[in-house]
């Protein structure tokens, strides 16, 4: 009996159809409250942009299967595959009232494999703390336009076309582009948004063999040859070989890099085609899974074309393990000739991650700053055009490797944009390669500031990875942009064996698994490539509150196929009974969040040894949080009162960014914890917030008031972590009447001298 991986979920297609009339309630209210704003926001032109009608019409969205992915998976996620099709007889309408045009949609068609992420799971309800979804390759798209060139006819959108239009929506909607739900408060959406590449797919397109001949002459009496070139894409990277002229054994011996994002599931897609002076024909496509690329790690091979009748197509595939020390560069820059002179060009060594946050301070007036980097007649254009030199600027942030830029978006009319977008960038060598870095006003047309950073600086930080706010040149005195970066180094686990070379019916095989196991598990957990925040120990932590057990992870045998993850170190689950052991792996760290690694006392620990500076420490040296705590007999509850804090210590120049977390031991679940807001900037915050705890007069003696004073930060912030904390025993008598004291914050809350 075979059963198929992909199976028929008729049950979920009647949930859909029952619940269609709300799922239509909820998109007209993304249209309206999103979607509408941010239009208006993206081009001055477009500001007076409404939508007048939203209706989805009444055929609902069809799952035609669901495969769900069980091996190979993160322990705290599910990862579903659901193959849709929408063909809605939808009706939306919009207008812009500057220009009178009105424009519309009378249907979508979309079919496509969308995939469904569940994460992270989480011991209480929901169970699921956001939901994920995006499409592995770009969807089929078609809609119906109203009004279409009335649109196009609009300033700013001149240039576009139907396919560009049908392009950007597409592509919105591929990875790496996610949209992501939360589904509770405290989940780090920016975690699970901007995660790390799992790896890079190095692809060598090297030759082909007795591809069709497409070309004729004699309106077709005599075969001619072809002109072949390739088309390679993984998710939404899209690369295209050169053309070679007629030659039905073309070879290209070309190399493209592309990055995973996610896997299992993703394949490598390849199309050959015959260029024409009208339309290209097809001479053969292939497809191939990259969870067998990363299985064997490096593939050569020849490869049969599909759908056609003949053809053979050679390529070298290899899964490049990313790695957050640089122990073998030299070993990698060796690897791939990169010469010393040569920063730009050539195979990639490493690449480079960039999270950009957010800027501070940014200059009103262009005039106000060191005009060395400002072109006067930028300035002096823009005063004679009648624009207003001292109104907020249109930042956006201009990013430069070696020969490749990428544009940030625009955030209109502020002077500290909050942007939260990734970038990544191939790096040829990072010895010799810096970033440029330029803040541009979209407005004035202007420089607002630049920064210069060579990728050396990454080689020497720890992780590879530096998270600050850097300071700009030729900008504001106090002008800064708060950027997170991490240097990953491209590692090949699995060398290449020592062979002949292949012909058309030999094929290369790579050593079998098994003898790199040990080698390669021991590679595997010596790389730690999470974005961290370092201190002296080498150390990170984030905003948890989990358990010793929660944090604590066994480790057993490990399957070939999950060795080489290289964004976080691997563990594995055996079940009793069961014939073989399910994979399961750390969830992947995240460019825009710190990773956990020792205990938040370890770090409070050596944050102190920082402060002391040698000398010795005070009794009060982490400060005091002032608490009300009694217990109230006719509600059955505790009620703690949480007043204030006093001389915490400072996370830098600007203080701390302190709040209040409470648990009532030895409940450590997640809705049993209780925090106060934080409030920013201060060393002595006020919150008068009170809280309460369902428990019985005769059972308080038997709890702990767990408190911990810490340190909020933002996604990118280092300075998340503990500021102090105090653990309080309960008595049975006298708490009725309750009590008002300051209580001292220590390393690890177990002495808390009273000061009443």
């Amino acid at each position: 009996v075979y059963f198929p991986d992909i199976e028929r979920a008729e049950w979920l297609n009647k949930t859909v159809k029952h619940l269609w009339p709300f799922i239509c309630q909820f998109i007209q209210k993304l249209f309206r409250e999103t979607i509408e704003p941010a239009v208006r926001g993206a081009n001055p032109h477009l500001s007076t942009f409404s939508f007048t009608k939203v209706d989805m019409g009444d055929q609902p969205l069809r799952i035609n299967g669901v495969k769900v992915y069980t091996e190979n998976v993160e322990k705290k996620q599910v990862i579903l595959d659901l193959q849709i099709s929408f063909v809605g007889n939808c009706e939306i309408d919009l207008e812009i009232k500057r220009y009178f045009c009105r424009a519309g949609v009378k249907s979508i068609q979309i079919h496509g494999t969308m995939r469904v992420i569940l994460e992270p799971l989480i011991g209480d309800v929901p169970l699921v703390g956001a939901v994920t979804i995006f499409f592995l390759r770009k969807p089929l798209l078609e809609i119906n336009w109203t009004g279409l060139t009335n649109l196009l006819d609009i300033p700013g959108l001149s240039g576009l076309t139907d396919t560009i239009i049908l392009d950007i929506i597409s592509n919105y909607l591929v990875l790496p582009n996610r949209i992501t739900v939360p589904l509770v408060d405290d989940v780090q959406i920016a975690q699970l948004r901007f995660p790390i590449p799992k790896s890079v797919l190095r692809v060598h397109f090297i030759e082909a063999h007795e591809l069709v001949g497409k070309d004729t002459f004699l309106k077709g009496l005599v075969k001619g040859k072809s002109d072949p070139y390739g088309i390679i894409r993984v998710g939404n990277q899209l690369y295209q070989s050169k053309v070679i002229k007629e030659n039905l054994n073309p070879k290209w011996n070309e190399v493209y890099e592309a990055l995973v994002h996610e896997n299992p599931g993703q394949e490598l897609e390849i199309e050959l085609f015959d260029e024409d002076p009208d339309k290209d024909d097809f001479l053969g496509s292939f497809f191939f899974s990259l969870d067998e690329v990363e299985k064997r790690q490096l593939v050569d091979e020849w490869f049969p074309l599909a759908e056609v009748p003949s053809g053979k197509l050679h390529l070298k595939l290899e899964w490049l393990t990313l790695m957050s020390t640089a122990e073998k560069l030299d070993q990698v820059l060796a690897d791939i000739k990169a010469d010393k002179d040569q920063a730009n060009d050539g195979l990639s060594s490493a690449i480079l991650i960039l999270y950009l946050d957010s800027a501070r301070n940014l200059p009103r007036n262009p005039l106000e700053f060191n005009n060395d980097g400002l072109k006067k007649a930028t300035v002096e254009k823009a005063i004679k055009s009648g624009k207003k030199m001292n109104s907020n600027p249109n930042p956006f942030v201009q990013l430069t490797v070696g020969h490749t830029t990428h544009d940030s978006k625009i955030r209109y009319k502020t002077n500290e944009p909050v942007w939260e977008e990734a970038f990544t960038f191939f790096i040829h060598n990072p010895k010799k390669q810096e970033l440029c870095i330029e803040v541009k006003d979209d407005h004035h047309q202007c420089s607002l500031g630049n920064i210069k950073l060579p990728l050396s600086k990454l080689l020497e930080a720890e992780d590879l990875t530096l998270a600050d706010r850097f300071q700009l040149k030729d900008s504001g005195p106090q002008s800064s942009l708060k950027m997170k970066l991490a240097l990953r180094i491209l590692s090949l686990e699995k060398q290449e064996p020592a062979s002949s070379q292949p012909s058309a019916t030999q094929l290369k095989k790579p050593s079998p698994p098994q003898k790199q196991q040990a080698a390669t598990h021991k590679a595997s957990d010596s790389n730690n490539s999470a974005p961290a925040s370092p201190n002296a120990d080498g150390y990170a932590k984030p905003e948890t509150d989990q358990t010793d057990e929660e944090l604590a992870q066994s480790t057993s045998p490990q399957r070939p196929t999950s060795l080489h993850r290289s964004s976080s170190n691997l563990t594995s689950s055996s079940y009793a009974g069961s014939p073989s052991h399910l994979s399961v792996k750390e969830p992947t760290p995240s460019i825009a969040s710190d990773i956990s690694l020792p205990f938040a006392s370890q770090e409070l620990r050596h944050r102190l040894r920082q402060l002391q500076n040698g000398t010795a420490l005070g009794q009060s040296s982490l400060g005091q949080v002032q608490l009300t705590i009694r217990h109230s007999s006719q509600r059955n509850k505790l009620i703690v009162v949480v007043h204030a804090c006093r001389n915490l210590i400072a996370f830098n120049e600007d203080g701390s960014d302190p709040y209040v977390r409470l648990y009532l031991l030895p409940d450590k679940r997640r809705s049993g914890r209780r925090k106060t807001h934080a409030i920013k900037k201060t060393l002595n915050p006020v919150f008068d917030e009170t809280f309460d705890f369902s428990v019985p007069l005769a059972d308080v003696h038997k709890r702990t008031l767990d408190v911990a004073v810490k340190n909020s930060g933002g996604f990118l912030s280092k300075d998340k972590g503990l500021l102090g904390k105090v653990l309080i025993e309960l008595p049975s008598e006298g708490i009725t009447k309750g009590w008002t004291q300051w209580y001292d914050l220590t390393e690890d809350g177990l002495r808390h001298p009273v000061q009443t």
